[in-house]
């Protein structure tokens, strides 16, 4: 088998298709459509795009009538609305407005007043959607797709490059992973999770031979004041950055459910979310801001321990068996999530 890896940019990230096809041909005109869906979404969904399906649903805010979507946007509308519903409030396609006040770049905290103005249009429970119309109420409101929209993207490419006769293979759409299967003599893929304190390495790595893997950290975007770290990944009820994981990595069957997992795990915070994940049953591993290392998946981890956080403790219980590793790697983490993880967490991951 001839295998064709393929790197390009979308979604604000580094992307790459891995994948081993019966010749040359077939593998890069599979690679080809693959990239082809990717920009489709981006095109359809990015917030940059006047002419994006994004772009039309904001512009209608405070417009009683609405705009109705499609069925694909219907589809990503109803799992917003589920995620909104199960999470208590903590999934919310709505917050991504909250970007408006915090600069990380600045090393300024806004100010409480213009938080609380942001608040007033976030919360979905504020918006009526019934299919297949949704009608912001306020103007000013947005609905941002960024948060789980990569994670969609990698399954949809997947399922194309299953459809197209490939087998063997890996999607990795900036961090974000699906798994298409092993590599051709059934050995799995090894999969590096970044390091929240030294993110351009890996902390260690996990093999990977089938399902999906998304992370989320506090490492993307942040600023430190006063010895406290400030992150991007910000709570839709209080407009505040959330606090106690500095990562969190989840194996699931698709690489949209691994997402929203990670994403809501760093909101719930370190107790919170490491007991929903334990209750959730998904493999994961979580580092936490102490430097602690825990989860499912821990046993499996090979930790690059000169590499890793600084004095970091390990512990946790036996994951699932996902293959023997290979010397191929990847890694998975949020790469550049520009605009990923300010959507639905305010992560504003739909980690990366």
């Amino acid at each position: 088998m001839r295998r064709v890896d393929h790197r390009f940019t979308a979604m604000g990230s580094p992307c790459a298709l891995h994948v081993y096809a019966t010749g040359t041909e077939r593998a890069q005109r599979a690679v080809e459509a693959s990239v082809g869906e990717v920009i489709r979404l981006e095109r359809k969904y990015s917030r940059y795009r006047d002419d994006s399906v994004t772009a039309q649903i904001n512009a209608s805010a405070g417009n009683l009538d609405g705009v109705e979507a499609d069925d694909e946007t219907s589809c990503l509308l109803d799992y917003a609305s589920t995620l909104h519903s199960e999470s208590g409030g903590l999934f919310d396609v709505t917050s991504g407005i909250l970007r408006r006040a915090w600069d990380f770049r600045s090393g300024v905290i806004p100010a409480h007043a213009d938080l609380d103005d942001l608040l007033e249009r976030v919360g979905w429970h504020r918006v009526r959607w019934k299919r297949p119309r949704i009608v912001l109420p306020i103007d000013g409101m947005e609905i941002d797709f960024g948060g789980y929209v990569k994670e969609y993207a990698a399954d949809r490419v997947a399922t194309l490059l299953r459809a197209r006769g490939i087998r063997h293979g890996l999607v990795d759409l900036g961090g974000d992973l699906t798994v298409i299967g092993p590599h051709p003599d059934g050995s799995a893929w090894r999969v590096g999770i970044r390091d929240p304190r030294n993110p351009e390495k890996p902390l260690g790595m996990l093999p990977l031979s089938r399902g999906a893997i998304a992370s989320s950290g506090d490492y993307e975007r942040f600023m430190i004041i006063d010895g406290r770290r400030y992150a991007h990944i910000l709570d839709p009820g209080t407009g505040w950055p959330v606090e106690g994981f500095a990562s969190v990595s989840v194996v699931a069957s698709h690489c949209l459910l691994a997402g929203s997992a990670t994403t809501l795990a760093m909101l719930k915070g370190s107790e919170a979310g490491a007991e929903w994940l334990d209750d959730l049953g998904l493999p994961n591993l979580r580092v936490h801001a102490n430097g602690k290392i825990d989860g499912s998946l821990v046993r499996s981890f090979e930790t690059n321990r000169d590499d890793s956080c600084q004095n970091p403790s390990v512990s946790g219980t036996d994951g699932p068996d996902r293959g023997s590793a290979t010397t191929s790697g990847v890694v998975s983490g949020p790469a550049a999530r520009s605009d990923a993880e300010m959507a639905s967490a305010s992560e504003s991951k739909p980690r990366r």
